[in-house]
């Protein structure tokens, strides 16, 4: 029995859990494991299982930019390095504001060992692919996003493991995270390569939109809202009937964020009509958004996000042999290409002059 099969099981049976039977489930791109409890009793609960050594050290408020840097990808870009202590304060601020992120019974923050409320098995993705109608699900996503985005975003979250900081998601971030595009293509595509010309028009290119994200940063963003963690509890009312998991990451962050993320999803298709729809209900609801300037912003973010998905797609594939990322890389490449569009003119003279239209496969 390894060590950490041991933590797991004395954790258990410190939350009365001991006698439950453990089911895990399929794995994903991180390196957070989940088990479905199942108690004698026919209750069913989620074991989360998050080893903090297992990712390099979150960013700390007061680190520089060049320090965050040299601490590794977690300080630059993503900030919380997963931590359940994010997880589970960023899980209290949803539940304090109306919205369905799931109760924590048991938690060892220092174990990286949580455990649960059950949601089930209702993904969006999911559900959808068995035949129930995609539009109310996309318009009641639309609708906990607007209640998210309206509720005051605190510089620090209280939750059962402490305080944790709602780290903004600046240019440090941003760009760190569009620079694993030229970081990683080159490794997969090797006739995608940037030379230092290259290179310095890129973070010219780039320069003045997280810039400008970085300023307009006013509401928390979950930062990975999308179908496949999205939860449908039809049962619940009103913005709760979507159940949210995976917001260990969340951010102060620009409001178009989590709109493209769930919008222009790297893994499913979302027809164009409902892309208009959504973005039609969320408008309505939100009624003193400039909508023009706002959907500059949507347009260039959402081309990082798909420069930044790509690059990570292109690690997963290269560094870690996740091969099926690949079959995910075509809907990226049309999404960053129509983006292009109604982007800053700089990122569309960049990527004409080295990822022409033939390249973006």
């Amino acid at each position: 029995m390894s060590d950490r099969e041991r933590q797991r099981l004395d954790f258990l049976k410190t939350a009365g859990l001991a006698d439950a039977v453990r089911t895990p489930l399929a794995g994903d791109a991180s390196t957070r494991r989940y088990e479905r409890l199942t108690t004698p009793s026919g209750r069913s609960l989620m074991l989360m299982d998050q080893v903090a050594a297992a990712e390099s050290p979150p960013a700390d408020p007061a680190w520089s930019p060049e320090r965050r840097r040299a601490e590794g990808w977690n300080a630059t870009a993503r900030l919380s390095a997963g931590r359940i202590e994010a997880f589970a304060a960023v899980a209290s601020h949803m539940r304090d504001v109306g919205l369905s992120a799931p109760m924590i019974p048991a938690l060892d923050a220092a174990a990286g060992l949580a455990v649960l409320e059950d949601f089930g098995d209702d993904l969006f993705a999911r559900v959808i692919d068995d035949g129930q109608d995609e539009t109310p699900l996309y318009l009641a996503a639309i609708e906990a996003l607007v209640r998210l985005q309206e509720a005051p975003a605190p510089e620090v979250l209280s939750g059962p493991a402490g305080d944790w900081p709602l780290q903004v998601y600046d240019g440090t971030a941003l760009k760190g995270g569009a620079d694993l595009f030229i970081e990683w293509l080159p490794r997969l595509r090797p006739d995608l390569q940037f030379s230092d010309t290259a290179r310095a028009r890129w973070d010219e290119a780039w320069a003045g939109l997280v810039q400008h994200a970085e300023r307009e940063a006013t509401v928390m963003a979950h930062r990975d809202f999308h179908a496949e963690n999205l939860i449908w509890l039809p049962d619940r009312e009103g913005p709760a009937r979507v159940g949210m998991i995976d917001f260990q990451d969340a951010v102060r962050a620009h409001p178009s964020w989590d709109l493209h993320s769930l919008l222009q999803d790297a893994r499913r298709d979302v027809p164009p009509a409902l892309e208009a729809l959504a973005l039609d209900h969320y408008f309505s609801l939100r009624p003193n958004v400039d909508r023009e300037a706002f959907m500059r912003d949507y347009a260039a973010l959402a081309t990082l996000n798909e420069a930044r998905i790509l690059g990570i797609f292109a690690r997963l594939i290269v560094r870690d042999g996740k091969d099926r990322y690949a079959a995910f890389m075509p809907r990226m490449w049309n999404h960053l290409t129509a983006n292009l569009a109604a982007a800053d003119p700089r990122l569309g003279a960049w990527f004409d002059d080295y990822v022409p239209m033939g390249a973006r496969t």
